[in-house]
């Protein structure tokens, strides 16, 4: 299966580090690619996202309003994606989150939780989760 980040923004300081490092990490378990789109206003946005997204992809749009999971949980969504041999895309807005036409496309939606965080350290949040929900799935030890 192959993991594409899709994201609004380039990553900068301070997060950079953090994120190369995750990056580094998964990449020994999944396929990793990042796309970085120019920041926009969000239906702007939308449509480069759009633009970018294979027909037959598995979306998952980064939302605030979207489910939130533990990382057991989002361990078992990953075994999922895993087993249906699709590409998979997350994706991530900017400033202002996802235009409505992205999160229409998208066949599921996660929170990271009901706070604000900026979008380049959602980027950071989201790839530590889903290296932990890789080693819950491979059934290897993680910190708690």
């Amino acid at each position: 299966m192959r993991i594409v980040l899709a994201c609004v923004g380039k990553i900068r300081p301070p997060f950079e580090d953090d994120v190369a490092h995750y990056q580094r990490l998964l990449r020994r378990h999944a396929r990793l690619e990042t796309v970085e789109l120019p920041e926009a206003d969000p239906d702007r946005e939308g449509e480069a996202i759009l633009r970018r997204i294979p027909a037959d992809a598995y979306v998952c749009a980064i939302d605030r309003g979207g489910r939130e999971h533990s990382s057991e949980s989002l361990a078992g969504l990953l075994a999922d994606w895993r087993g249906a041999g699709r590409d998979l895309w997350l994706v991530i807005g900017g400033p202002f989150g996802l235009a409505e036409r992205v999160l229409d496309r998208a066949q599921e939606r996660i929170s990271l939780g009901q706070i604000t965080l900026p979008h380049q350290l959602a980027r950071v949040v989201l790839l530590e989760q889903l290296f932990r929900a890789h080693k819950i799935v491979l059934g290897q030890r993680y910190h708690y």
